[in-house]
């Protein structure tokens, strides 16, 4: 019960942190946050856990976020803004991927003790991290790209820029990381887990970011909220 209990308490940090940078640095808040996640991401997913009777990685819910920051981003700052989130978690995959596979060439000194460790953990991310790279990028844009659409599609119908977020925001996450999913559990862990692990992996992955999809439209209402208040206020302002 353990893990169940620390990935809800999770999932409400990091969502809850999304609002908290948002509020208080604006857009700037949700790039630096898409940078953390997307590095911690990348380390987080070499962990292998059960929870709520799956086998699954970590670092489905800072995943997650970043789908959760490009919605933000797309409905309150608009579509290049979104686009620009997604860059920024590529350069920062980038940067991190080469780093720190240059602390693996130091030499270590007689007395350290973590070099060790640190060569078990980071010589198993240039696969992953090149994996996380590429799905990033595809499924990002994508699912910025989808938003949009979602978004022409209800103005259409509805006649109004705002009603029917929940269905531009769901609309596009969960088709996009259906690709982000599959695309990941194959270039990540194809040929180091057997099929049916894999086939685990990627139905424990995709269910939870089901959850986490419904769960972060809300949140995408609430920064909405924030975000009409800061204009409300600069035209007070003016």
């Amino acid at each position: 019960m353990i893990n169940e209990l620390l990935l809800a308490g999770s999932l409400i940090f990091i969502f809850s942190s999304a609002l908290f940078a948002y509020r208080f640095f604006g857009k700037t808040g949700l790039y630096c946050l898409s940078a953390l996640a997307t590095v911690f991401a990348n380390i987080e997913v070499l962990i292998l856990i059960n929870a709520f009777g799956m086998e699954q990685t970590l670092g489905n819910v800072l995943f997650a976020v970043t789908f959760l920051i490009t919605d933000i981003l797309s409905e309150c700052e608009g579509k290049k803004e979104a686009n620009k989130a997604v860059w920024i978690g590529m350069f920062s995959s980038a940067f991190f991927l080469l780093l720190s596979q240059s602390w693996l060439l130091y030499k270590p000194a007689e007395g350290d003790w973590v070099s060790g460790a640190m060569e078990q953990v980071f010589s198993n991310t240039p696969r992953m991290m090149l994996a996380s790279f590429t799905v990033y990028a595809v499924s990002q844009l994508f699912d910025v790209w989808l938003y949009h659409k979602w978004w022409e599609f209800t103005e259409k119908k509805s006649g109004s820029k705002r009603k029917f977020l929940w269905l531009r925001n769901n609309g596009s996450t969960l088709i996009s990381q259906i690709v982000n999913t599959l695309l990941f559990t194959l270039f990540a862990f194809y040929g180091v887990y057997d099929w049916k692990t894999l086939v685990s992996i990627f139905f424990s992955s995709y269910v939870i970011f089901i959850f986490t999809s419904l769960l972060d439209t809300p949140v995408v209402y609430l920064a909405r909220r924030i975000s009409d208040r800061k204009k409300a206020k600069e035209n007070i302002g003016a």
